[in-house]
């Protein structure tokens, strides 16, 4: 995880605490784990962010920053519809699904939605929104058809993600998934 705008302090207390929560888990982490890996003593940690679940909401919100940032990307490259969907896809779950591989994965999951439920929604708000906009560009230059208005077609696509997420037992195959349901969705938009 990586950020220019960031403090470089903050980023390396995010960076550790990734690869930590990754490693141990919500529950089993420590302020002196993420300390040790920021390579800062622990109350220098503590000048900023008051506890283990501000942080853990810090990272929440920077990887919703950085899928934000990465699926605008994808959409805005171009492309045929069911590719173009795919990258943004791929782009939306990339950051958080690769916990899926780690053996606390499941729990961090958990821990996002109850530790940083406002951030959470506030995300899956703003990522939908990204779909919406596109797809209301889309339709604007006559590639795409919707069956209703931009921002439910948008929600569909959003609770299609989530209903993958949540079933899927490994990283691989949720790439493998997105990737059917970006190709049976974007066939479904483009104009016959």
């Amino acid at each position: 995880m990586k950020d220019d705008v960031i403090d470089p302090k903050q980023q390396a207390i995010l960076d550790s605490a990734w690869q930590v929560f990754a490693t141990y888990g919500f529950r089993k982490t420590s302020m002196d784990d993420i300390a040790r890996g920021a390579r800062m003593s622990r109350p220098a940690v503590y000048l900023y962010y008051k506890n283990k679940e501000a942080i853990f909401r810090a990272v929440v919100q920077y990887c919703y920053d950085l899928t934000a940032e990465a699926v605008a990307a994808a959409l805005g490259a171009g492309g045929a519809v069911p590719e173009v969907l795919e990258r943004a896809f791929a782009a939306h779950g990339q950051t958080v699904m690769a916990l899926l591989d780690s053996p606390h994965g499941v729990e961090l999951l958990d821990a996002g939605s109850s530790t940083a439920p406002d951030i959470v929604e506030a995300g899956e708000a703003g990522l939908c929104a990204l779909y919406a906009d596109w797809l209301t560009r889309e339709e604007a230059t006559g590639r795409v058809m919707l069956s209703g208005p931009a921002p439910e077609v948008a929600a569909t696509i959003a609770a299609a993600l989530k209903g993958v997420k949540m079933t899927t037992p490994d990283f691989a195959t949720y790439q493998t998934r997105i990737a059917q349901l970006a190709q049976i969705l974007g066939a479904g938009l483009m104009r016959g």
